[in-house]
């Protein structure tokens, strides 16, 4: 291909150049006109708001449905960059491209920090990554899926069914549509994990990250249960982030807080194991790569015992951001 050649105007293409691009604008037109025919929707960018400050998106993406429910707006977008997502309120939830990074780090390090969970709770998680990711676990023998919102559990299994896979056709799983806290206060069973996977502290799922909440989750779990849940962006939410570590600290005794970048939220993105007896940066990759042999803990895309110690440590710039709130 010839060099392209400086003119007095700017620049100036040769014309093989200038036939690929006349080439790729009439395939792009075409399949924008295509888009735009058999979409109810169409936008040029999704955007998204981590902070007053701060703006990202996904050029192309496309809405399938939208539902206004008692309590939230839940929308379906096709994006070219991460396939099928939903969001809630305009809040990137799970997308069909990256959510095993979410889901395995949420499960897979509490779940083989425990030496032998037999039953986990989770709360909220209708789009069933959660529970398809625990059900790996051979020894898990009961999981109640506690979600609010009926309409999560429908478009999410219509649009993204490979998140949940077979999970709520599974003997194993109940699912639970409710008010989670209300779940907690009935239930008389008792959990070796709990993974709380709900909106943010601003929204209905208020709430369950509160003091009170914690006291009363502590009466369904077993006396070496371990409690996982996500933060936020270091970058964006530290205050957030400081609050909810701030929390779980006056809660439980031993509280590690682990990162991976997911690119759906935009950033860095903290969660954090709890519990009161076991410490999963007190595990050592054998016993961890042991507890995953045994378990025949196959197919991860993202986590690995090998990571396990990595993710428990936060890089220099979140420490710089998040200052003494994440303590390592």
């Amino acid at each position: 291909m010839r060099a392209i050649i400086p003119a007095a105007g700017g620049v100036r293409f040769t014309p093989p150049i200038m036939s690929l691009l006349a080439l790729f604008s009439a395939r792009f037109s075409r399949a924008r006109a295509y888009r735009q025919r058999f979409s109810t929707s169409v936008t040029d960018t999704l955007l998204f708001h981590p902070a007053a400050d701060a703006l990202y998106g996904f050029p192309g993406a496309r809405r399938l449905a939208a539902a206004d429910t008692p309590w939230q707006r839940i929308e379906v977008w096709d994006t070219p960059q991460l396939g099928c997502l939903f969001t809630l309120d305009g809040r990137p939830m799970t997308s069909a491209g990256d959510e095993f990074i979410y889901h395995e780090c949420m499960t897979h390090p509490a779940a083989l920090t425990h030496p032998a969970p037999h039953a986990a709770l989770v709360l909220g998680g209708g789009d069933g990554g959660a529970a398809r990711q625990l059900l790996r676990h051979p020894g898990v023998e009961r999981i109640v899926v506690a979600e609010l919102d009926p309409d999560v559990v429908r478009l999410t299994g219509d649009y993204l069914p490979e998140v949940r896979g077979n999970a709520f056709e599974d003997p194993r799983v109940e699912l639970v549509i409710g008010d989670a806290a209300a779940f907690v206060a009935s239930t008389q069973e008792r959990f070796d994990l709990v993974v709380f996977d709900l909106t943010p502290p601003d929204s209905p799922a208020a709430g369950l990250y509160t003091p009170a909440f914690y006291a009363a989750l502590k009466r369904v779990m077993s006396a070496d249960a371990l409690v996982s849940l996500h933060l936020g962006s270091p970058f964006h939410h530290a205050q957030r982030v400081g609050a909810l570590l701030g929390g779980l600290r006056e809660a439980f005794a031993v509280v590690r807080p682990l990162a991976a970048y997911v690119p759906l939220y935009g950033s860095l993105w903290l969660m954090a194991i709890a519990s009161d007896t076991l410490d999963p940066a007190g595990i050592d990759e054998t016993a961890l790569q042991a507890r995953a042999a045994e378990r025949q803990l196959e197919g991860l895309r993202y986590y690995d015992p090998r990571l396990h110690a990595a993710l428990l440590k936060s890089s220099c710039t979140a420490r710089d951001k998040l200052g003494e709130i994440l303590r390592l």
